[in-house]
């Protein structure tokens, strides 16, 4: 409004106020002019211009002058600048820059799918740019939704409910925006809202096929034949009417393949006899695929429940270990029992009770609540004479078609204290002989068992036992060479062998046994007669190698004898290296002086010319 006050400026003057007009200020204005005005005495500042517009001019500056003397010439004058802003007010309405918008959505997208925005322009700041979108009218109202997004004062269109293109193809929408604060002062510049229009096209898609239903339930009972159809699960292409559908199901599902469903129709059937008792419901999943293009499948879920038949005949409900004491009476209660039964009919569980033929020792009577009672029907039992009774008891129930049983009570004969307290059922413990326990026996058995098991088992590893040689050295060999790793001391050494044992047959020992191996048999050697002092150790040796290859008691074993002796003519020749003296070839053996005096004897035997006759 012109005329509003905007600020006051104020000036100072240090002249003093008594004196004439030397500290009288007037203010005017310098710049700002048209839209403000300056008062000359006060120095407030206004508005000259009525209806100011922030949208068209948000800052401006004015300089205001402050001049003594009352203005007049001559007077001293300051300046000042004012900085001025206008503040918003909520008095632009907001408006759609299009009248009409275009949006697309695939059929298949899924509810809550953001389809577009729409958003309307509003020349005003802050919350007085605040907007609502709303969707106020068109036919597809219950088909989508619009949500305001602040941040950005969009609106935005979510898909409501599941759409199809062969139903509808085209939604208009009449989408309004208005302002969420209005100022009342401004109303007459209303209304602050504004509208446009939104068509949304449905684009097609090649969809999986649909079934009729979410979910099938199915009932059957448990006694029908195989192959009978159960339900009946329907399909469509939503593309085209006439597109055929492929039904199958999901192995995963019935993994013991107790149903099966025709592919053509949905038929599902059975192809395993049903049982109530071993699983009461069979979830399937049934899958539907469009023949023309199989990868487009759908799932729905199948339940099935098994109703049941009364095809299970009630049974005993526990194992009962009855006894009757020896001493009861007729009439005395010894058991109760119960019964139980697979089948679970509507109206509950009803059981009777009775006996296969009348029996002169029990009776059972019917408590009519699916239990019985075992009563004894005469005094006195003896578990010497009969240690066991044999009870069949029939049980039935009522349910159709009526289902029986016999379960037979085992009745023992035991010995009671005087208020039937059992102490002893074994009649046979009376009837043994005093002696050793059967524990025992047993124990005493099994000892000797083992004993000669033991003594198997050591006659056979002593049979087999493999002979073992004395010589447990790692240079032991067979052919008796010992390795003496010492050098000898020659002809100075009288420790040495003496050759002259050879020579001497008369003091050569008596044969003896080898000591490498265990000999298997004893027996006495067999005397030669002794050679002669002079015999040659060469005859000496031959007597003794023919008497071994004549003698049947020495052990065929090959041996290596060394006899210090070598022979002649000896095909491979003599290895020793004292036979290089009589080679043909001159060698020098000099070298042998420097070895020291162990070596002079081998100096003079191969170092001289007389070393031959020396040997000899």
């Amino acid at each position: 409004v012109s005329g509003t006050s905007v600020v006051q400026v104020t000036a100072t003057d240090a002249d003093d106020p008594s004196y004439g007009n030397s500290a009288r200020i007037i203010y005017s204005i310098l710049q700002g002019q048209p839209y403000f005005s300056v008062e000359p005495e006060t120095g407030i500042i206004r508005t000259a211009l009525p209806n100011m517009n922030r949208e068209n001019r948000e800052q401006y500056q004015v300089v205001i002058q402050a001049k003594d003397m009352g203005g007049q010439m001559g007077g001293l004058s300051g300046t000042t600048t004012v900085n001025i802003t206008l503040t918003d007010v909520n008095d632009n309405p907001p408006r759609f820059p299009q009248s009409t918008i275009h949006l697309r959505i695939p059929e298949s997208s899924p509810v809550g799918t953001s389809i577009g925005s729409v958003k309307a322009t509003d020349a005003d700041t802050g919350k007085n740019a605040e907007v609502e979108y709303k969707i106020i009218d068109g036919d597809g109202t219950d088909m989508f939704d619009i949500a305001t997004q602040k941040d950005t004062q969009e609106g935005i269109i979510t898909v409501r409910k599941p759409l199809d293109y062969e139903t509808r193809r085209l939604y208009t929408l009449k989408v309004e925006a208005e302002n969420t604060h209005v100022d009342p002062r401004f109303y007459y510049l209303g209304p602050f809202k504004d509208t446009t229009i939104v068509k949304i096209s449905v684009e097609d898609v090649d969809e999986p096929p649909i079934f009729s239903r979410s979910s099938y339930l199915f009932e059957v009972h448990e006694d029908i034949e195989l192959g009978t159809i159960i339900g009946t699960v329907m399909a469509r292409d939503p593309d085209s009417a006439s597109s055929p559908i492929r039904f199958s199901l999901d192995r995963h599902t019935d993994l013991d393949r107790i149903f099966n469903i025709h592919s053509g129709n949905g038929s599902i059937y059975t192809s395993k006899p049903l049982d109530r008792e071993i699983s009461q419901w069979h979830n399937l999943s049934v899958i539907a695929a469009e023949i023309n293009n199989p990868k487009d499948t759908t799932r729905v879920p199948v339940y099935v429940r098994i109703l049941d038949v009364n095809d299970n005949a009630p049974q005993f409900a526990v194992f009962y270990d009855t006894f009757v004491c020896e001493n009861a009476r007729a009439g005395q209660l010894i058991q109760t029992i119960s019964a139980v039964d697979k089948d679970d009919p509507l109206g509950g569980q009803k059981f009777f009770f009775s006996l296969a033929a009348v029996n002169p020792n029990f009776t059972v009577q019917d408590n009519e609540d699916n239990t019985a009672r075992i009563l004894t029907r005469r005094n006195g039992f003896s578990r010497h004479e009969i240690s066991t009774y044999l009870l069949p008891v029939v049980i039935s129930d009522n349910d159709y078609p009526i289902q029986s049983s016999t379960g037979t009570l085992t009745i023992r004969v035991c010995a009671c204290d005087s208020r039937g307290n059992m102490q002893s059922c074994n009649a046979e413990a009376l009837l043994l002989p005093a002696g050793l326990s059967t524990g025992a026996l047993v124990a005493i058995l099994l000892c000797i068992i083992i004993l000669l098991v033991i003594v198997v088992l050591f006659a056979a590893l002593k049979r087999q036992r493999k002979k073992e040689p004395l010589i447990l050295s790692k240079e032991d060999i067979r052919d008796n060479i010992v390795s003496y790793n010492d050098e000898g001391g020659g002809e100075e050494d009288t420790q040495a062998f003496d050759i002259g044992t050879l020579r001497n047959p008369a003091a050569i020992e008596d044969k003896k046994l080898r000591r490498d191996i265990i000999p298997e048999t004893l027996f006495v050697p067999r005397r030669t007669p002794s050679a002669p002092d002079n015999t040659d150790v060469r005859d000496f040796i031959n007597q003794r190698l023919k008497e071994h290859d004549t003698d049947p008691s020495a052990p065929p074993y090959d041996s290596l004898a060394t006899y210090a002796y070598e022979g002649n003519d000896s095909i491979a020749e003599s290895l020793s290296s004292l036979e290089s003296g009589t080679t043909e070839g001159d060698q020098n053996y000099d070298y042998l002086r420097e070895w020291g005096p162990r070596f002079n004897k081998l100096a003079e035997m191969y170092g001289g010319g007389e070393s031959d006759k020396d040997i000899s």
